[in-house]
């Protein structure tokens, strides 16, 4: 049975990128449990899993002013995230951190131009 969440994952790019993010932070963050990193991994594991849940409840917003600042929060935790990550590959020496840096800068960008394209729509309404 697919959920009424899976089929809007699965049709709204922005959010299955995150989605995936959030799979993939999951196991890295398992992966620094592991080695004892419990700070980090839960600091981390916090504010990448948000950044999808906030995108998330954006698709519910009252008003476009609320998309607006629902998506400002996903875009502030990609970075707070993003620091997160650069604190794991400079402080343990984690290359593997590349492909999620990545991720977080195409979310990043993604999320930007949904700011600033709903910001001039709602201009033009007001």
């Amino acid at each position: 049975m697919v959920s009424l969440n899976s089929k809007l994952i699965e049709n709204n790019p922005v959010l299955k990128l995150a989605f995936q993010f959030s799979v993939d932070i999951i196991e890295f963050c398992s992966r620094l449990e592991s080695q004892k990193r419990y700070v980090v991994a839960k600091q981390l594991l916090k504010a990448a899993t948000s950044i999808g849940a906030n995108i998330s409840e954006a698709q519910n917003a009252e008003s476009k002013a609320d998309f607006i600042h629902k998506m400002k929060i996903a875009i502030k935790e990609c970075s707070e995230t993003n620091y997160w990550l650069l604190l794991c590959q400079k402080g343990y020496n984690l290359n593997e951190t590349i492909g999620l840096l990545q991720q977080t800068d195409q979310l990043y960008r993604l999320l930007s131009k949904i700011i600033t394209t709903a910001k001039k729509s709602l201009a033009k309404n007001t």
